[in-house]
C-alpha cells in the first residue's frame, strides 16, 4: 500500500522538476485540458503561417505583448509544442507558485527593478535557456518585455538577440536557430466569446547575422531586434497615434464593417482584423501628413460615439438595415425557440461565471489583468462546480452515458446560454433602432448621416 502511494508522487514530482527541454508527459495531459477551456472562452480562433514554424531547429517565437497570461495561452494552445517561456521573475516569489511555473515550463528573468544583486540569477535562466535551443526545442519570450494593453506596439528590448547569440556562440555557430515573430490579436482584451487571430510569420536565421555579430556585438544584436520588430508589425494591428488613440479605435469601429461591404468581403474576424491593420496605417499617415483635419475627424468619431452611447445603442446597429423590422422579427423567434437551452445553460454555469466576472472587477485593479484572472480561475472554479453538480445529479441518472452527456452539456450548454444572451441585446438594440427610426425620425436621420460622413471621409483615405 506504502509502494503504491508513494510510485505517484515520485512521479508526479519527476514531472514537476523535470528538465525544461525534456518533454512532459504531465504537462501534454494539462495541455489538452487547457485547449478545450481556452476554445470555450473564445468565439473564435484562427491560426495563421504554423508552417513557418521549423522543425528539428532551435526555434525562439517572439510574440507582441497586450494581454498578460492570455498573450502565452493565445501561442501555447495554437502548436503542439512544449515551448519554454520566459517570464518577469517576480511572479516567482510565492512559494506556492514556484513549482507549479516550473511544471508549466516558465523560467525567470531578473530585471534591475528586483534588485541589482538578484541580476545574477540571470545565469542559470539563461544557461537553462540554451540547453533548451541545443536540444532542437522551442524558447519563447516577449521582446516588447511589458504588457501595454492597447494595440500598439512599444519598443523591443535587447533579450532575444542576447539570448540566441549566446547560445549560438557557444555552440560555435553551429546551432543555426530561427527566430519566429508571432503576432496576436484579440477583438477584445477580456471579454468573453471574443475573437483571436495568432500569425506565425516567417523564421529571421540567425545565421545570417553571425558575421555581424563577431565584428561588433553591440550592433548585431540592435539590427537583430530592429529586424525582429519589423517582421512583427505586420501580424499585428499596430496603432501608432499617441494623441488620437481612441478616437482611431472608434473609428475603426464605425467604419469596418462598411469598408468590407464596399471591397464585397465577408464581415468575419479574419477580414476585420486585416481592414483594421490597412485602415490604421491610413489613418496614422493621415495624422502624420494632415494633422488639423485627422484631429477634426477624431473629433467627429468621438462625438458620433458619444451621441450613440447617451441612446444604448451600438454603432453596428446605426445602419439602414438596422430599421428592418424582419431582421428583429427573425432574432425574436429565434430567441424564443432557443430559450430552453438559455436557461437549462444559465442555471448550471451562473454561479461560477458571476462569481468570477464580480471578482475580477471589484479585486483586479488593472484591466490589463482582468482576462488573466477571468481564465485562471475558470479553470479552476468551473470544472469544481460541474462536478458538485453532478454529484447531486448522480442518482437520479440511471446508466453511465446519461451521466456523461450530462456532464458534457454543462459548458457546451453554458457556452450557448452566453451567445444567447448576446443576440438577447443586440435584439434590444435592434428594437431601440426601430423606435427611433418610427418615433424620432430626424434624431435617426442625422445619425445615418454623421455616420455616412465619417465613412465616406474613411474611404478616402489613401
Amino acid at each position: 500500500m506504502h509502494s503504491q502511494l508513494v510510485f505517484p508522487i515520485f512521479s508526479l514530482l519527476k514531472q514537476v522538476y523535470m528538465k525544461y527541454e525534456k518533454w512532459s508527459l504531465g504537462y501534454a495531459i494539462v495541455k489538452v485540458y487547457v485547449i478545450l477551456a481556452h476554445r470555450l472562452v473564445h468565439k473564435k480562433i484562427i491560426v495563421t503561417g504554423k508552417k513557418n514554424v521549423p522543425k528539428n531547429k532551435p526555434v525562439v517565437f517572439a510574440p507582441n505583448h497586450q494581454n498578460a497570461l492570455s498573450d502565452p495561452l493565445a501561442v501555447l494552445t495554437s502548436i503542439a509544442l512544449q515551448p519554454v517561456w520566459l517570464a518577469r521573475a517576480d511572479i516567482f516569489q510565492s512559494k506556492f507558485a514556484r513549482p507549479i511555473l516550473r511544471f508549466l515550463k516558465i523560467m525567470p528573468v531578473y530585471r534591475i527593478r528586483d534588485g541589482k544583486e538578484r541580476l545574477s540569477k540571470n545565469e542559470k535562466t539563461f544557461s537553462d535557456s540554451i540547453k533548451v535551443l541545443e536540444n532542437n526545442k522551442v524558447l519563447a519570450l516577449f521582446p516588447e518585455a511589458a504588457h501595454s494593453g492597447r494595440r500598439h506596439s512599444i519598443p523591443h528590448k535587447k533579450a532575444v538577440p542576447r539570448i540566441v547569440f549566446m547560445a549560438e556562440e557557444k555552440n560555435n555557430f553551429e546551432l543555426d536557430t530561427k527566430i519566429v515573430p508571432v503576432g496576436i490579436y484579440y477583438g477584445h482584451y477580456w471579454k468573453f466569446g471574443r475573437n483571436l487571430i495568432v500569425n506565425f510569420g516567417k523564421p529571421i536565421a540567425v545565421k545570417d547575422y553571425i558575421k555581424d555579430y563577431q565584428d561588433n556585438q553591440q550592433a548585431a544584436i540592435i539590427a537583430l531586434r530592429d529586424e525582429i520588430r519589423k517582421q512583427l508589425l505586420p501580424l499585428t494591428l499596430d496603432i501608432r497615434s499617441t494623441k488620437f488613440y481612441d478616437a482611431f479605435e472608434e473609428i475603426r469601429s464605425i467604419t469596418v464593417p462598411s469598408l468590407l461591404k464596399e471591397q464585397h468581403l465577408k464581415n468575419n474576424a479574419f477580414n476585420q482584423f486585416k481592414a483594421g491593420q490597412e485602415l490604421v496605417t491610413n489613418l496614422d499617415k493621415f495624422e502624420k501628413e494632415q494633422y488639423e483635419k485627422a484631429e477634426q475627424l477624431a473629433n467627429k468619431a468621438l462625438a458620433f460615439s458619444e451621441k450613440v452611447k447617451k441612446l444604448k445603442l451600438r454603432n453596428w446597429v446605426i445602419a439602414p438595415e438596422g430599421k428592418n423590422p424582419l431582421e428583429f422579427l427573425l432574432n425574436i423567434w429565434i430567441l424564443a425557440f432557443t430559450f430552453p437551452f438559455f436557461l437549462y445553460g444559465f442555471l448550471f454555469n451562473a454561479i461560477p461565471f458571476f462569481a468570477i466576472d464580480s471578482f475580477v472587477r471589484t479585486k483586479i485593479k488593472d484591466p490589463v489583468f482582468w482576462s488573466t484572472f477571468s481564465i485562471v480561475l475558470g479553470l479552476v472554479l468551473f470544472p469544481a462546480f460541474y462536478l458538485t453538480i453532478l454529484a447531486i445529479a448522480w442518482p437520479y441518472l440511471p446508466a453511465i452515458w446519461h451521466k456523461l452527456v450530462f456532464m458534457l452539456s454543462l459548458p457546451i450548454l453554458g457556452r450557448f446560454s452566453f451567445f444567447w444572451f448576446i443576440l438577447f441585446r443586440k435584439t434590444i438594440g435592434r428594437w431601440r433602432m426601430l423606435w427611433l427610426a418610427m418615433f424620432n425620425k430626424d434624431t435617426c436621420k442625422a445619425l445615418l448621416a454623421e455616420k455616412t460622413g465619417i465613412i465616406k471621409e474613411v474611404c478616402s483615405l489613401k
